[in-house]
């Protein structure tokens, strides 16, 4: 499985950003996919995941703020950003598996600065 993140890119705080992430190759069936992000310095953590069956979770820190959706028939997962701060600031990758293995994509970075 190949993922392929896009959206990232350079925003002014309040604004917003749609992230994308595909995935392809030879597989079976996607079930869970989600985004996680690590800022300079920091651990790698969750922003939000969605199983196959549409159930949904987020970091305490995007509730309400950031929308993960996925498209099943395309194999892709999505991250609606709203209200970005400075420190939502991170490279985020999408990550995905298969029931068998894990995989993740290469990162996009989105920066929140004025």
């Amino acid at each position: 499985v190949q993922l392929q993140a896009s959206g990232g890119g350079l925003v002014q705080p309040g604004g917003s950003l749609r992230l994308s992430c595909a995935a392809s190759g030879t597989f079976f069936s996607i079930n869970a996919m989600g985004w996680y992000r690590q800022a300079p310095g920091k651990q790698r953590e969750l922003v939000a995941g969605i199983t196959s069956k549409g159930s949904i979770n987020y970091a305490d820190s995007v509730k309400g703020r950031f929308t993960i959706s996925r498209d099943n028939a395309k194999n892709t997962v999505y991250l609606q950003t709203n209200s970005l701060k400075p420190e939502d600031t991170a490279v985020y990758y999408c990550n995905a598996d298969d029931y068998l293995n894990d995989y993740w994509g290469q990162g996009t970075l989105v920066t929140v600065s004025s």
